[in-house]
């Protein structure tokens, strides 16, 4: 009878483990908010090429912002008027950078 109550309570634990999912990290929804951001811009035909702030700041996620840039570096991406006003002046403390096509370059 023990064994049988050992191996219920066993299958059960592996059972509700494989159920409960982990959460997404902050980084993670902001890398995943900024990315449909930029395909949302890229469907409606706006120019990403001058590496415009997307997000300033994200809706859910306040102390982040999104920009686009280029990936080396470009000029351009360093001019104040791309980059989001939020994180210039300091209420916004990360960044999330994807580059003119929609792929991450990197979060701070």
């Amino acid at each position: 009878m023990k064994k049988i109550i050992w191996a219920i309570f066993l299958i059960g634990t592996i059972v509700i483990s494989g159920c409960v999912q982990k959460a997404p990290s902050e980084l993670e929804r902001a890398k995943a908010a900024c990315i449909n951001a930029c395909k949302k811009a890229l469907a409606e035909g706006q120019d990403l090429s001058v590496g415009p702030c997307l997000l300033n700041p994200m809706d859910e996620l306040p102390n982040w912002v999104c920009d686009v840039a280029h990936e080396p570096r470009e000029a351009i991406d360093n001019l104040p008027e791309n980059q989001c006003s939020a994180y210039r002046e300091g209420s916004a403390n990360h960044f999330v950078e994807v580059d003119p096509n929609c792929n991450f370059i990197r979060a701070i």
